[in-house]
């Protein structure tokens, strides 16, 4: 029992080893790709400066590292195997009578571990930095304004022409509901800016809604500096946002962490917002620990076969078929999860579900024959 012990806290050491050098090998490649990318989208941007590229790419980095986990841990738990099988000490560990299962059972458990963090830490970590890099994004390299909705209250920066030729607009919406496929929104302040973001006039409301291009304020007052508020009626603003484009730029499901969005979840379905997107997501967080565990036993089942067999690249490169695999399996899983086809859960936990019941399938098969 001790040798058990022993040789798996062994094997345990080795496999994080090599899955963290893979981890950061990979992120480190996928944030280089992602680096030379926004230099090509700021190149058309003479006023924006090249140090902001650095910054939003650095803050992409613990997004980076969650998505490409799965496979750093599979990459590397086939690093580690094949050379520990390489080097025959598998080999001699099983044929001294210590089951596969037994030695196995400190990388699994390192593997859980490591995708807990991800899911518990880093998530959140990723998500604060995400959001700061997605604000970077809107203000400097995309077109038009950013838009959020926190705790309920929906804001809206965007391009107002009416009082000036460079104005700004800033709606802040106390209460947002989606009724009958019209977004209604209550308790509403209305700043319009000029070019300098000095204040011209304030527009307050009780309610409102989206109309066809514009934004309709019902019994509005306004509000100048140094002036009585002066009642209006109702209020037309121009706009180019839709109900489609409002309900895709609330909070993206990568900028919140697996502790806020069942909050954020809530939040959505008493708006009568759409939160499949944001449940799937939460449900895929919620998986990466046994994705993580099932991809060590994917690596294991297919690299610890004895080298004098032959057949070792093939063998690896199945395993390395298998993870690509399992992942398209999840991307098509989440597209039929997000259509609504799915429910969630399953669109989530399926394909985890399938590579598990292939790595045990692999390693009943290596170690019983």
């Amino acid at each position: 029992m001790t040798v058990s012990v022993t040789l798996s806290f062994y094997i345990a050491r080795q496999f994080t080893l090599a899955v963290m050098a893979m981890i950061l090998s990979l992120t480190g490649l996928v944030s280089l790709f992602d680096f030379i990318d926004l230099l090509r989208r700021v190149a058309t941007r003479p006023n924006v400066p090249t140090r902001l590229v650095s910054e939003i790419a650095l803050l992409h980095i613990p997004y980076f590292t969650i998505e490409i986990l799965p496979f750093g841990v599979l990459l590397g738990g086939i690093v580690c195997f094949w050379r520990l099988t390489r080097s025959s000490e598998l080999i001699v560990a099983r044929a001294a009578g210590i089951s596969a299962w037994q030695f196995l059972t400190g990388p699994l458990a390192c593997a859980l571990l490591i995708g807990a963090l991800a899911t518990g830490v880093l998530s959140p970590l990723s998500s604060i930095m995400y959001r700061r890099a997605e604000t970077l994004d809107h203000v400097y390299l995309r077109s038009g304004g950013p838009l959020n909705l926190a705790d309920g209250a929906l804001w809206i920066r965007q391009a107002d022409q009416g009082l000036t030729p460079h104005g700004v607009a800033i709606l802040h919406a106390r209460n947002v509901h989606l009724r009958d496929g019209v977004l209604q929104i209550s308790g509403i302040s209305l700043f319009r800016l000029d070019e300098a973001d000095r204040m011209i006039v304030r527009v307050e409301a009780p309610s409102g809604h989206l109309g066809d291009g514009e934004w309709v304020l019902d019994d509005t007052h306004t509000i100048r500096p140094d002036r009585l508020p002066v009642q209006v009626g109702r209020f037309t603003l121009p706009t180019d946002l839709t109900l489609t484009r409002v309900q895709e730029s609330f909070a993206s499901p990568d900028t919140l962490s697996v502790w806020a969005l069942p909050g954020f979840i809530a939040l959505l379905e008493r708006s009568g917002f759409s939160s499949i997107r944001h449940r799937l997501h939460f449900q895929s967080l919620l998986t990466l620990p046994i994705l993580a565990g099932t991809m060590a036993l994917v690596a294991a089942g297919f690299s610890m076969r004895p080298t004098r067999r032959g057949g070792v690249a093939r063998m690896v490169g199945g395993g390395v078929a298998a993870g690509f695999a399992l992942f398209t399996l999840s991307k098509v899983a989440a597209q039929f999860g997000e259509s609504g086809a799915m429910p969630p859960i399953l669109a989530a936990w399926a394909p985890t579900g399938a590579g598990l019941c292939l790595a045990v399938s692999l390693l009943l098969h290596l170690e019983d024959g």
